[in-house]
């Protein structure tokens, strides 16, 4: 949609069929947010820790709550691409997921691991089992008490070879398909050239300080949301922004899905939408922020000041109510700057 003004209520809110829903967390729920943040997961702890420094491994039936584990373990290691068969539902989630998204774009483009959609292995509790040269690594236990059962090559060689024999035929015959986000060099690359390099120089401290779950397609603080903002620091169209991440540009969301969160910013009082006549036909929209903390904040300040903001008491229309200390709030570049 290349027309500022033409509006649409469709929300994009990330909804699946809910197939693959079990809020165990290891089978857990496609959508990122309904599994981040976790202030502590000793399970994704062990996998990271079993995982680091490994080669060749293959991976079968991994749920999004260790789909980080096994980025970070990745990370530490070297050698050829680990081979990754996730759950049905967590590719798909990827699409959805700013932060975890784009950094498992990232671990693809650079062939670090090569990601599929397949079934659990029929192997131990939790059906989620890790293999590599040197032993195998299985998710096992009841629902809720899950743990990481280890057997080393030295301990039975055969059990070690089968296991990982039935793994890689079993990624093999896994789905391929594409994560669905960018890749974060892509995604910034293109911000640099569509807006500007500060903009991409504040998503990139962004995507860095971030919690791998936050601001997923289904919480009321969207990624949409928080790049919207992000583009008003900057003073740019709102136009360019949605050239930027729509499905002609990086593809994070459809273009008219930011119509939503840039009347929720606006009706926050936090940025506002100034009409700007650009030759024939209707004018844009120069997205303007209007709330001085969002302006004079450090980039990865930003989602703070946005959640406080969302916490305050709005009126039926979703502007923040009067008694809530906004009145007398007066444009930005009409304050003195010292």
């Amino acid at each position: 949609m290349s027309d500022d003004e033409a509006e649409t209520d469709a929300a994009a809110n990330g909804a699946t069929d809910g197939s693959a829903a079990d809020h165990d967390g290891v089978d857990g729920g496609p959508e990122v947010a309904d599994v981040f943040p976790r202030d502590e997961d000793p399970l994704a702890e062990s996998v990271e820790t079993a995982l680091a420094g490994r080669s060749a491994v293959v991976a079968v039936g991994v749920p999004l709550r260790l789909l980080p584990a096994v980025l970070a373990a990745r990370e530490r290691s070297s050698g050829a691409p680990w081979r990754v068969a996730c759950r049905p539902g967590v590719v798909d989630a990827l699409s959805r997921a700013l932060v975890l998204g784009s950094a498992v774009a990232e671990a693809v483009e650079r062939d670090e691991i090569r990601i599929r959609t397949g079934e659990p292995l029929d192997h131990g509790a939790g059906g989620t089992v890790f293999a590599g040269p040197d032993g195998v690594d299985a998710v096992v236990g009841p629902r809720g008490d899950r743990s990481l059962a280890t057997t080393a090559v030295g301990d039975g060689p055969e059990a070690v070879d089968g296991v990982r024999a039935t793994a890689a035929s079993r990624f093999e015959a896994a789905t391929a398909g594409p994560v669905g986000m960018p890749s974060r060099t892509s995604l910034l690359a293109a911000a640099r050239e569509v807006l500007d390099d500060r903009f991409a120089d504040d998503v990139a401290v962004l995507l860095e300080s971030l919690d791998i779950g936050a601001f997923g397609r289904t919480t009321e603080i969207s990624d949409r949301t928080l790049l919207v903002a992000l583009a008003a620091r900057h003073d740019h169209l709102f136009r360019d922004l949605r050239r930027w991440v729509g499905v002609d540009g990086v593809g994070i969301a459809p273009e008219q899905e930011f119509t939503g969160d840039r009347r929720a910013l606006v009706d926050r009082e936090l940025i506002e939408s100034i009409k700007v006549p650009m030759g024939p036909g209707r004018p844009m929209l120069r997205l303007r922020v209007v709330d001085d903390a969002l302006l004079r904040a450090h980039p990865e300040e930003v989602p703070s000041i946005l959640r406080g903001r969302f916490a305050l008491p709005t009126d039926d229309d979703g502007r923040v109510r009067r008694d809530a200390g906004r009145e007398g709030r007066r444009p930005v570049w009409e304050r003195r700057r010292w």
